[in-house]
């Protein structure tokens, strides 16, 4: 069965802060747009973070993130669960600081997704970014796989 991506008009995104509170201009929406001129730029902070609750469950094979090189996280740690239940930690992702769309897929040795993984809760915390004040910068967010 082919990818499809997972998030879509009913896939509710909530994110940890919007650089000076201006969700119109570096709002969350703005990671899916496929725009390559709009991003979801935090606020400052230790940590940041992406939570999407899924309509239905899904089944994650791919995740495609693009940063702003030198606005990047050194590690995401990505966690999921079905819904009414605690998150649990799936993986962690060492992305390099640039520019480039990466892509990790469920089976590579980047990460430590040992098979597709089935939730309706995803997850993902930057737990430390390249950027000295703790700003992360997404231009594109992408989950793909299978929904069930």
């Amino acid at each position: 069965m082919p990818l499809e991506s997972l998030v879509c008009a009913n896939t509710t995104t909530r994110v940890s802060s919007v650089l000076n509170r201006d969700g119109k201009q570096f709002g969350k929406k703005h990671m899916f747009d496929t725009s390559e001129e709009t991003c979801w730029n935090s606020d400052q902070g230790t940590y940041q973070w992406v939570t999407l609750d899924f309509p239905r469950p899904v089944k994650v094979s791919q995740l495609h993130i693009q940063f702003q090189g030198g606005f990047s996280s050194r590690l995401c740690t990505l966690e999921g669960c079905r819904a009414g239940e605690e998150l649990v930690k799936i993986s962690e992702l060492y992305p390099q600081d640039n520019n480039a769309m990466q892509i990790s897929f469920a089976t590579c040795g980047l990460c430590r997704w040992v098979e597709e993984t089935v939730l309706e809760k995803l997850k993902i915390t930057f737990e430390n970014s390249t950027d000295f004040f703790g700003r992360i910068v997404v231009y594109h967010l992408g989950v793909l796989g299978e929904r069930l």
